[in-house]
């Protein structure tokens, strides 16, 4: 073996590991949320939780980014650690599905059905196929699958160029020698765990070991506890994972490997036992890579079995190993913004979907706002006064989370809806944000009602009235609008807006009318003033999250288009709405 072939071998490597990423991002961004929405909710049952975990595995072929997407729904309070531990168990088994895909590299046959099944044959095909749907064909949906094309055409270049760099090694006798010594369980064990663990792939390191195979020079006896070290070396992405993480998330790496050591541990002294008694005549044979894929599904699958039904107990274990010991005093965070954990950033459909739900909660809040607020003016009470501070305080909070957030979630690679997603809560979270100043604003002013013993007349009351009657439906309508990203309702929100225009002119009219009577004072017209100002403006962020809402569908965001072409081209409807309003909020 010459320079030339280390070369070859370490591009091939590059190559292999490469298209493996690229495979694996383009079936996460195929997959979008739901997989990860499913896994976050569905583990209802032990059996469904192991199923889901295989399945999610499969499909985005890495079980360290499975374990690791746990580690922060537990850390965000999202599942409980006894739903996690049949996942990862389920991971484990799902991780298995790479390398029976990798073992296809060895089908030899001399017939066309044969040779049409090994990868290098349809290989060329799938490129060809990822290329056309990558540079020719407009669709995102396309491109994400011909990521996977190309991401596996490439990974299979990859392990063929790696399998023929690594041929001559069989006759490299210090090569035999450093196998044989791996021979070793202590060994293999520390060797396969190192190795995966530097790459932080099990899948990959199977595949590098799968190509070895080839050589003829790996037996059963080494194989097997390097195969066996794989499973602990790929705990360690979950391990890193949780550094920061409270305690359930730590217990959630703790569990991953402990399930893995106790596995391997059980598995190694069965087997080595049985092989002293017995003496399986195939330690010394060469192993080929589908057998290297059935060790690791029998090993995964046996583990799984044996360990199930004491998931409980592996539960207390971690309770053990991370223990409750008391945290040093900090800051106490809100519950839903912890959602927003960086752990996500890697799986963007995730981290997009939290956000969706910290906007939706930060939308009801500013609802909630607004709403008491305006009940202060018919009804003082302190404590909702302070509620009404303490909820502007806490949407502040919500901006600033959302918005830091999002901008690191920017730097990811995103689907075209992924970005809209993010692009529409980022310009939306300032609409939010000064509805909740303005009914602190508002609350203001019913305190200095109640502080002065001020009280508007009847005709006064009433109008005002009639006036927070039609804010409040317009911030209900933008507020379910934007969580449900309902079209047809948001197109409600600007005529309503229009009438809100007119109220409030008539209000102003009406107290002018009045002050010239002598039935109002001027300190209660600059009272009336600023809390007439603070319900037009409220309905003007509304119109702002409900035209946003119709562009986001149109992929734009231009608002004032928006409002010029409802007025031009839906004219009919936009004055039909708007007359069902006025009749319905008339101060008359």
């Amino acid at each position: 073996m010459d320079i030339f072939d280390v070369l070859q071998m370490i591009g091939g490597l590059c190559l292999f590991l490469f298209g493996m990423e690229t495979m694996g991002d383009g079936l996460t961004r195929t997959s979008g949320s739901k997989l990860e929405s499913i896994l976050s909710k569905l583990t209802s049952s032990v059996p469904k939780g192991v199923l889901l975990g295989a399945v999610v595995t499969a499909v985005i072929q890495s079980s360290s980014a499975t374990t690791v997407m746990l580690v922060g729904f537990v850390n965000s309070g999202i599942m409980k650690l006894a739903q996690a531990i049949p996942v990862i168990m389920g991971a484990n088994i799902g991780t298995t599905a790479t390398a029976w895909l990798l073992s296809l590299t060895a089908i030899d046959g001399s017939s066309v059905f044969i040779k049409l099944l090994k990868p290098m044959s349809f290989s060329p095909i799938l490129a060809a196929i990822a290329i056309v749907f990558m540079m020719f064909i407009k669709s995102e949906k396309k491109y994400n699958i011909g990521m996977i094309l190309i991401g596996f055409a490439v990974l299979m270049y990859g392990m063929d160029i790696m399998s023929g760099a690594v041929e001559p090694l069989k006759e490299v006798p210090e090569f035999v020698s450093i196998l044989t010594m791996f021979s070793n369980p202590i060994l293999g064990v520390a060797a396969g765990a190192i190795v995966t663990a530097a790459i932080q792939s099990s899948s990959a390191s199977v595949g590098i070991l799968q190509a070895l195979c080839l050589t003829g020079s790996i037996s059963y006896g080494t194989a097997i506890p390097i195969i066996m070290g794989q499973n602990i070396g790929t705990c360690v992405t979950a391990i890193l994972s949780s550094i920061g993480a409270n305690k359930g998330a730590k217990r959630v790496a703790a569990v991953h490997l402990s399930f893995n050591l106790i596995g391997t541990i059980v598995f190694l002294i069965v087997f080595y036992v049985a092989n002293a008694v017995i003496g399986f005549s195939f330690m010394n044979e060469a192993v080929e890579p589908h057998n290297i894929a059935v060790i690791h599904s029998i090993f995964n699958v046996c583990a799984t079995a044996l360990l199930l039904p004491f998931y409980k107990q592996l539960e207390k274990l971690a309770i053990i190993l991370v223990k409750d010991s008391p945290e040093p005093e900090k800051k106490v965070q809100d519950g839903t913004l912890t959602l927003l954990d960086e752990r996500f950033l890697e799986t963007p459909s995730v981290a997009v979907m939290e956000c969706k739900t910290v906007a939706a909660k930060m939308a009801n809040l500013s609802k909630d706002s607004i709403v008491a607020a305006m009940n202060l003016i018919s009804k003082y009470d302190e404590d909702k006064f302070n509620y009404v501070n303490l909820l502007e305080s806490k949407i502040d909070r919500y901006e600033d989370a959302l918005s830091e957030y999002i901008i690191k979630l920017e730097r990811q690679d995103l689907s075209i809806d992924e970005n809209n997603t993010l692009n529409a809560i980022l310009h939306n979270v300032g609409d939010l944000e000064r509805i909740s100043d303005h009914a602190k604003n508002i609350a203001e002013t019913a305190l200095e009602l109640n502080t002065k013993g001020l009280a508007f007349s009847a005709d006064a009351k009433h109008e005002i009235d009639v006036y927070m009657s039609a804010v409040e439906e317009i911030v209900t309508i933008a507020v379910d609008s934007f969580i449900e990203k309902d079209v047809e309702l948001a197109t409600s929100v600007e005529p309503l807006e229009e009438v809100i225009d007119e109220i409030h002119a008539r209000v102003k009219d009406g107290h002018i009318e009045r002050l010239r009577k002598g039935e109002c004072t001027i300190e209660l017209g600059f009272i009336l003033s600023d809390l007439g100002t603070n319900l037009e403006r409220v309905a003007d962020h509304c119109s702002n999250l409900a035209i946003c809402t119709i562009e986001t569908s149109h992929d734009g965001f231009d608002m004032h288009r928006y409002s010029r072409r409802l007025k031009k081209y839906d004219m009919e409807n936009f004055e039909e709405k708007e007359r069902a309003f006025a009749a319905k909020y008339s101060i008359n």
